[in-house]
């Protein structure tokens, strides 16, 4: 994928403590909640943004269930979004 716009990279810690940077592909709010959809080579990860602007953070989702619904209706919600 070549996006000839900038990005933002964040890099996550793992539970084992390994590092991985992440593109920020999108943030968007569902559900009275704010999350980030963070894409890296082979990994396409949701987290949760908690906190007030400005001293925000990124948290992860315990439950893949969770993280999977927030997913699919994100991927849904782009489909149906007309073209900029």
């Amino acid at each position: 994928m070549n996006h000839d716009e900038p990005r933002d990279y964040i890099t996550i810690e793992d539970d084992h403590g390994n590092l991985k940077e992440f593109a920020v592909e999108a943030l968007f709010d569902m559900k009275d909640e704010s999350y980030a959809l963070l894409n890296a080579e082979d990994e396409t990860i949701v987290m949760k943004i908690e906190g007030e602007e400005g001293n925000q953070d990124l948290v992860g989702i315990n439950d893949p269930s969770e993280s999977e619904a927030i997913l699919a209706a994100y991927q849904i919600a782009v489909e149906h979004a007309p073209a900029e």
